[in-house]
């Protein structure tokens, strides 16, 4: 039977980093003036006036100190408070493609593996930015690969719903190497002028190479030892953006159609899905917490991470158990999870077990159980 292993990792970081700070800046700056121009109603009890943000507030609420972004000016602009990306033209290689051309070269070349050798790409993302042609069938023209490529969204848990895909077609023996890639531009769902939300994201794109072991070259290798996925259906998380919208006439700047959520309920809700997916999974393969080294979670709030790896491991983790890439990352959607695995797993021995688990709006969650080899 043929095993799936993960042989290498890539990561596009973007140019551009925005701390609390000058995010409540410019936030700030858009409460003045919107106060402002509705001062009369304020005052004669009409409007709400809307309230200052805070860095302390932003750190205590999630533990994000920092973001990258495609593009800080527009965001930082109070008149605009969102990233300025110009439209490429339809013969220009499209903004997602080009994210995931520099992750992608990263993770081939980690595992010594041309372009060509590739049969399948898959796209897995919150967010595409055309409905087709296939933002992973341009990628797989970029790169010169061949066989096949499509793309797939299951908001934050996209990454992993594409390594049980990945996974899956190389056991099926359809794919023998599978390059999964999340192009994750989280910056163009999220209204800045949302205190509760405004500092939750930021922009980056991973890559993972599964390869079926046998015809692997890469000396560091993370055998698949069993995926598990699950979803419920929730509205506490939700984005009403979609091709739909001209046709209903609704607004396309409505504040629905940017990212929304209920943010004690999703709390309440995910953190005991997350953790019973992890643990029932690790049971039916016959492990244990205990014999897990490390935990690579979506890195979506801090305080969910470390309730979830409480749960997980019956105590409070060690900063190495459970890594967070969210103080300088963000949430960076599907994309999250595996950023913490690509930057912490050079320091597992031979033999260790580990988890990368993501979870997020449908309510998605999937978890794939890996050992080094």
């Amino acid at each position: 039977m043929s095993t799936a292993v993960i042989t290498g990792s890539g990561l596009y970081t973007p140019p551009h980093a925005i701390d609390n700070a000058a995010l409540v800046e410019a936030f700030n700056a858009w409460v003045d003036a919107d106060n402002a121009r509705h001062a009369d109603a304020i005052a004669a009890g009409e409007h709400e006036a809307l309230a200052y943000s805070s860095s302390e507030f932003i750190e205590k609420a999630s533990g994000i100190l920092s973001r990258y972004v495609l593009d800080a000016e527009g965001i930082l602009d109070p008149q605009r408070m969102r990233p300025n990306l110009p439209q490429r033209g339809n013969d220009e290689l499209s903004i997602q493609a080009s994210m995931g051309l520099e992750a992608a070269r990263q993770a081939l070349d980690t595992a010594g593996v041309q372009a060509d050798e590739i049969d399948l790409v898959i796209v897995a993302c919150s967010n595409l930015e055309r409905a087709y042609p296939a933002v992973a069938v341009e990628l797989q023209a970029a790169l010169g690969a061949f066989g096949h490529a499509y793309d797939m969204n299951v908001a934050c848990s996209s990454a992993t719903f594409a390594l049980d895909a990945a996974r899956n077609a190389i056991l099926a023996g359809s794919a023998r190497r599978v390059l999964v890639v999340s192009p994750e531009i989280c910056s163009a769902h999220l209204n800045f002028r949302d205190r509760d939300s405004h500092f939750i994201f930021g922009d980056a794109c991973t890559a993972l190479l599964v390869e079926e072991d046998a015809v692997a070259r890469a000396e560091e290798r993370f055998e698949i030892l069993g995926t598990r996925l699950v979803t419920q259906f929730s509205n506490a998380i939700r984005n009403n953006a979609g091709f739909l919208n001209r046709v209903t006439d609704a607004d396309p700047q409505a504040l629905d159609k940017l990212f929304v959520q209920e943010g004690r309920r999703v709390f309440k809700e995910v953190c005991p899905l997350v953790a019973s997916l992890i643990r029932g999974h690790l049971d039916d393969m016959g492990q244990t917490p205990d014999d897990v080294s490390r935990l690579w979670l979506h890195q979506a709030n801090r305080h969910m991470n470390d309730l979830i790896a409480r749960r997980v491991l019956g105590q409070t983790p060690r900063a190495d158990q459970a890594p967070i890439i969210l103080d300088r990352y963000a949430n960076t959607s599907s994309a999250g999870s595996i950023i913490a695995f690509h930057l912490h797993r050079d320091d597992l021995p031979s033999g260790a077990l580990g988890v990368v688990c993501s979870f997020g709006a449908g309510y998605s969650a999937g978890c794939v159980v890996v050992r080094r080899v």
